[in-house]
């Protein structure tokens, strides 16, 4: 698929197609498609960044707080979205041994208690182990430096996945001759 094809889609497809780039937050691509035609994918992630950037302080919580803890209940009763599993499991959090499992619990809760939000991190730029110390480090910040600080790596997640749903559906479009650079 071309960026033409993107500009092209009725709004209620795009929407099936992207609505999940950020986590449980369909409006954030409804609102970027307003920008249509954009002229490339840096163009569109542009305008899914600014839909959040120019979001009320209320709806950027929200978003911040549809995502799931990380290594947490959710994820072990297998009910994040395939994105978020993905995620999660590429950094190995889906293979906790119970001593890491603990680790990842209170920290989550500890987190949760003071910004009453989950903690987000790009899993997929990081290791395990700075993972863990991003989490300690944080937990110092105030809530105006967290907010803007899990809205930071919200947007790196969604570009990430934005990212692979393009490259995907453009090898999808190629026929079986074609090779793939």
């Amino acid at each position: 698929m071309k960026i033409a094809e993107i500009n092209d889609l009725p709004l209620e497809s795009l929407v099936e197609r992207l609505g999940g780039i950020y986590e449980h937050s369909p409006w954030v691509i409804e609102r970027a498609a307003a920008g249509r035609p954009f002229v490339d994918l840096t163009a569109l992630i542009c305008a899914m960044r600014e839909s959040v950037e120019q979001a009320s302080p209320a709806e950027q919580r929200d978003l911040i707080c549809a995502h799931p803890d990380l290594a947490g209940k959710l994820a072990r009763a297998g009910q994040l979205t395939d994105d978020s599993t993905r995620e999660q499991s590429g950094l190995g959090l889906d293979q906790l041994s119970d001593e890491e499992f603990v680790c990842f619990e209170n920290l989550n809760a500890a987190y949760r208690e003071k910004f009453g939000m989950p903690f987000i991190i790009c899993a997929r730029m990081t290791t395990k182990s700075k993972m863990l110390q991003a989490f300690r480090d944080r937990l110092l910040n105030d809530q105006s430096t967290e907010c803007e600080t899990a809205l930071r790596e919200i947007h790196h997640i969604a570009r990430l996945r934005l990212e692979d749903r393009f490259i995907t559906i453009k090898c999808a479009s190629r026929s079986p001759n074609q090779r793939h650079l």
